[in-house]
């Protein structure tokens, strides 16, 4: 089975994938559906952009196509990231566990 009939070059992906590894933040970590939406978001957008990129640029070395995946990886988690903060709220964990008391002041 050939994967690049399907328009996916494992190559791309993996750098792509690997981009979007290294530099997930720590807020994504905290919901699991933001981080694989993420990672999967900078996997695609590394698969499907960077041949784009690539031959506008016209860069010949196939090394280079690995580099401007990976950047590509990065830059499609942070878009993914920027979209999902928008879309769903973030919510702070700590809110949810304590409830807030009104404190009140006893008169003797």
């Amino acid at each position: 089975m050939n994967l690049n009939e399907y328009g996916i070059d494992v190559g791309l992906l993996i750098s792509g994938l690997f981009g979007a590894i290294l530099l997930t933040s720590k807020d994504s970590a905290k919901n699991l559906g933001k981080t694989v939406s993420s990672l999967i978001g900078g996997a695609a957008s590394a698969n499907y952009i960077a041949p784009v990129v690539i031959t506008v640029s016209k860069l010949d070395d196939t090394h280079y196509h690995y580099g401007v995946a990976f950047l590509l990886g990065f830059l499609g988690l942070k878009g993914i990231e920027y979209f999902s903060n928008k879309l769903i709220p973030v919510t702070d964990d700590e809110d949810d566990v304590k409830p807030k008391v009104a404190k009140t002041k006893r008169r003797a």
